[in-house]
């Protein structure tokens, strides 16, 4: 409005619109918690799975009868009903069928209808993580330690990185009621790409491993194995994973997506400290550089979204 770019009158109106929608992201929130917490709960009751299905089916269907029979007014209360259903009938599903890749399927497939008809951007979010786990994904915790597993980095880069298309794709021959939905889904696949690339790096991959050694009970047949497979180098993931992240920024700074530009920004620099603390070590010389580095990444980022955004904040308010 200081720069002549807004009226009083359509400043004030931005600013309403913009209340009115970090509250509704606000209240989206809690529910997404409470909905987890209450399924989990129920989990933690240890009823049979084929219980726990039941029981999510049961609450999916009055979930969505309050949605779209009641009125409006119960339409969020029947939104967490829907969501809690869908998580308890997938962990159900998912516990019947032993954990095996029917589960996960049915699960990813069942959030994904689900998400779109209640237009639930957290269920949406869920779909690429229960196929992210079909490849066997998953994370872990025990006492101060935090682990993240991704058994397939090579099937998982070429999956994810098509489901990320896919879904960037529809989302711009979509209704606009939708298009959120379908970025959604874009983005985690993205960020599944960045998670299979950060594992590879480490340690390379035989594509394919998780599933040819399952049988395999004894390290020589798995030496064996391995020795007649095609292997693919870490040095091959760090380099791809580089390459991929400059230019799939500079596509997004030219596509104007911002999002994508820092997630590609943030992954180069994953990519960047790891390889650095994992070659160099923590000296305090490589921190002081690395350090510097993400200054230099921080002022590029900044400059980008001001020049995009078409302002040049005052020095207070970089501050």
């Amino acid at each position: 409005m200081r720069e002549g770019k807004l009226t009083a009158a359509q400043a004030e109106e931005l600013k309403a619109l913009a209340s009115r929608d970090l509250g509704t992201l606000a209240i989206s929130i809690l529910m997404s918690f409470g909905a987890i917490a209450v399924a989990a709960g129920i989990l933690a009751l240890n009823p049979s799975f084929a219980t726990g299905a039941a029981i999510g089916v049961g609450l999916v269907l009055i979930g969505l009868a309050a949605s779209f029979g009641v009125g409006e007014r119960w339409s969020l209360l029947g939104t967490a009903g829907t969501v809690i259903g869908a998580l308890l009938l997938g962990g159900g599903m998912i516990g019947v069928l032993d954990g095996a890749f029917p589960g996960f399927l049915f699960t990813a497939l069942l959030l994904l209808v689900l998400a779109v008809v209640i237009r639930s951007s957290f269920l949406m979010a869920l779909v690429p993580l229960a196929l992210a786990a079909a490849l066997g994904s998953s994370t872990g915790y025990f006492h101060a330690t935090y682990m993240l597993i991704v058994s397939e980095p090579t099937i998982t880069i070429a999956f994810f990185a098509v489901l990320a298309l896919a879904g960037y794709l529809v989302s711009t021959r979509i209704e606009s009621a939708y298009e959120g939905l379908a970025i959604v889904f874009a983005r985690m696949s993205l960020l599944l790409v960045n998670f299979g690339f950060w594992i590879g790096s480490l340690w390379g991959d035989y594509p394919g491993e998780s599933w040819a050694v399952g049988g395999m009970d004894s390290w020589t047949a798995r030496e064996a194995w391995e020795k007649s497979v095609l292997h693919v180098p870490d040095w091959i993931f760090v380099l791809s994973w580089a390459t991929l992240a400059i230019g799939v920024g500079i596509w997004a700074a030219r596509a104007n997506r911002r999002w994508v530009v820092t997630a590609a920004a943030s992954s180069a620099a994953i990519n960047f400290y790891t390889q650095w603390f994992e070659r160099l070590g923590a000296e305090p010389w490589a921190i002081i550089l690395a350090g510097l580095t993400v200054v230099a990444v921080a002022v590029g980022l900044w400059r980008y979204n001001t020049i995009r955004a078409g302002y040049y904040p005052s020095p207070a308010a970089r501050a």
